[in-house]
């Protein structure tokens, strides 16, 4: 049964691989272009994996004061220049007027990680006493959440979550859950990374985890391809504006889609690997679904977790199957991740931007480098060319290292 109060979309921002906007993600998207290149924020020849999907051309200073930039993390930073665009998105000006009914939740999965290194530099070259007075903060992944409330004057819940590659979407969920409980009337939320630093391609070389096609970057993340050979590690933010229906429109908004149901499980099967039976996922999208009060026939679209990796995708693939049975074969799928990458606690939140504008243009954009079909990934995964669909409703999925997963069920008002 649907929840008395609603929960809706009304703005978005975001800051990406394939731009400084939404717009600019959505062009780039619908385009099917690659937001992957060659790593420029350091010497990578040493790796074998030598391609990211950075965000490029970000100047913290076209958002936020230079002292202040100064004193944040470079994902603090994105966050922040995501929430600005998102509340401008939402015709909602700051400083908040409903500061009290106002709250921020948004999710990171390392925080300050790039200037807790720099830090631990500094302190073996120079002494610890050599520290910025403000690393102690600075790294810390309730940052973000705080950076927002602090700029924006938003008083209200605050909140921030890590849990992996989930921590985007279920930041969205638990934000919504805390609407509908009439804790607060609009909440900023979503999620946050700046993970390509070279201790982060590092730690996932040696697990294995990332691909190693360097010759073609723009090529090197193909979810569900047969060829598949390991996620690209990427960087962004994306930031929503959730609004109690209600709220929403006595004041006009324009609204993008409604948050129907969310749902989050663990797998408990292992730190890095995903259950090869797919259970964790499964029931994330039972529930999620449950939640929403959709049946499994009535989503018109799935935005997969799709990472590129071997056992992910045949994984997802076989969860998908096991929750939609044949209608498994007639929803299409896309995975956003093949042209911007892996952006961590940031990916689900872009992603959810990627659904509410599918529904909002009713057009689906493609999986890019699909070119070898997979026997175990046998579905729609829109390869290579975007899709017009009429599109009501639309699953989003974040399966996350130690099995922690979170579904979205997003809709059409």
């Amino acid at each position: 049964m649907r929840k008395s109060r609603r929960v809706v979309i009304t703005g978005m921002g975001a800051v990406t691989p394939l731009g400084l906007t939404v717009q600019e993600l959505w062009d780039g998207l619908i385009q099917g272009r690659s937001g992957v290149g060659p790593i420029t924020s350091f010497d990578a020849s040493a790796y074998p994996t030598r391609v990211a999907a950075e965000v490029k051309g970000f100047d913290p200073r076209n958002y936020m004061d230079v002292k202040e930039a100064r004193r944040m993390s470079r994902c603090s930073q994105l966050a922040l220049a995501a929430a600005q665009m998102a509340l401008a998105d939402a015709g909602i000006k700051a400083p908040l007027e409903e500061y009290e009914r106002t709250g921020v939740l948004v999710g990171t999965s390392v925080g300050g990680f790039s200037e807790g290194i720099e830090g631990h530099k500094v302190m073996l070259e120079k002494g610890g006493l050599r520290l910025s007075p403000f690393f102690g903060t600075t790294i810390l992944p309730n940052m973000p959440s705080f950076q927002v409330s602090y700029v924006f004057g938003a008083k209200g819940y605050t909140n921030s979550i890590s849990t992996a590659c989930a921590t985007g979407t279920q930041a969205i969920g638990e934000a919504a859950d805390v609407i509908r409980r009439g804790a607060a009337d609009t909440i900023i939320a979503g999620g946050t990374e700046a993970i390509v630093v070279e201790i982060g391609i590092a730690a996932f070389c040696v697990m294995r985890a990332l691909t190693t096609h360097n010759d073609e970057p723009e090529k090197a993340s193909r979810p569900f391809d047969l060829h598949r050979d390991g996620f690209v590690l990427g960087e962004g933010a994306g930031i929503v504006i959730l609004e109690e229906l209600e709220h929403a429109r006595a004041r006009g908004a324009r609204i993008y889609a409604e948050v129907l149901g969310h749902a989050s499980s663990s797998d408990a099967y292992h730190l890095a690997a995903p259950d090869p039976e797919g259970k964790g996922a499964i029931r994330a999208m039972l529930w999620s679904l449950a939640d929403a009060g959709i049946r499994p026939e009535e989503v018109d679209y799935i935005n997969a977790h799709g990472t590129s990796t071997p056992i992910n995708d045949a994984v997802e693939s076989l969860a998908i199957k096991q929750v939609f049975g044949e209608h498994a074969y007639k929803v299409p799928i896309s995975s956003t991740k093949s042209m911007i990458g892996h952006a961590m606690g940031g990916a689900g939140a872009i992603e959810a931007i990627a659904c509410a504008l599918t529904i909002h243009h009713n057009l689906i954009h493609p999986t890019v480098n699909y070119e070898t079909p997979d026997p175990q990934c046998d579905l729609d995964y829109v390869p290579n060319v975007a899709r017009p669909a009429r599109v009501d409703v639309a699953l989003s999925n974040s399966f996350g290292l130690g099995g922690q997963n979170a579904c979205l069920v997003l809709g059409r008002v």
